[in-house]
């Protein structure tokens, strides 16, 4: 069935899933998933375990993993992370879909996670393909206007290849950028992820994988909703909580 959606907005069984009664338990679930994972144990079957004994359903659970990650990587990504005033003269490579998504939803009320690493992720799961909603111009300008503000002197926007309609969102890219005369540039690869891995530009990224291996990443996705969209729908996973 082709996907028809003009946003990405919340879940119908969000209000649900992420209730205020429901918050201290994700909480907690992000606490023991956390503590599972400081201790080596697998990321899918710590996840089962800490699903189970809270009853979560699905949805549920890509919150809570999502949100969780091990003492070690939540120092590592603390010690490598630069804020905002860093970015002043400086080259940025952005994950690009793991950026705009986030923005995009939320900008249409979809949930944003807030993770113990300090991160905003949202919940949207592309499967290999990319759809341009309503929101996603206005995500784009969004995220242009904040960097020029920071001062950023380039950005490269790193798209995944494989994902349908990364070619025309690259060309929707470059026309906003050229019009408000960003120095933007566009590389499609068939996975950025390595190569933000590696990259010597401070990254632009919440992907869990590409935080805990990059030199240098900062926190953009947070700073630009925090500042920019008062009415996006946080869920605040980060406290530590531990029930009776």
């Amino acid at each position: 069935m082709p996907d028809t959606r003009a946003h990405r907005g919340p879940h119908p069984r969000d209000d649900e899933y992420f209730s205020l009664a429901a918050l201290s338990e994700l909480q907690t679930a992000v606490v023991h998933l956390s503590w599972l994972l400081s201790r080596g144990y697998a990321d899918k079957s710590s996840l089962k375990l800490v699903g189970d004994r809270f009853g979560l359903a699905q949805r549920q659970r890509i919150a809570v993993m999502r949100s969780a990650c091990s003492d070690e990587a939540l120092i590592r990504r603390g010690r490598q992370r630069v804020e905002p005033a860093m970015l002043r003269g400086s080259e940025v490579a952005i994950d690009g879909f793991n950026l705009l998504t986030t923005i995009e939803a939320a900008l249409s009320g979809g949930v944003i996670l807030l993770g113990r690493d300090g991160c905003f992720r949202d919940m949207a799961s592309m499967h290999g393909s990319y759809r341009k909603v309503q929101e996603t111009q206005p995500a784009i300008t969004s995220v242009g206007e904040y960097l020029a503000d920071c001062g950023v002197a380039a950005a490269t926007w790193f798209l995944d290849s494989p994902v349908s309609n990364s070619g025309r969102l690259k060309t929707m890219l470059l026309d906003i950028a050229g019009r408000q005369h960003w120095n933007w540039q566009v590389e499609l690869v068939h996975d950025p992820d390595p190569l933000l891995a590696a990259a010597d530009q401070i990254v632009i990224s919440a992907d869990s994988g590409i935080l805990n291996r990059c030199r240098t990443w900062c926190n953009v996705a947070r700073a630009i909703i925090e500042r920019h969209i008062a009415e996006a729908h946080i869920i605040d996973l980060s406290r530590e909580q531990i029930s009776r």
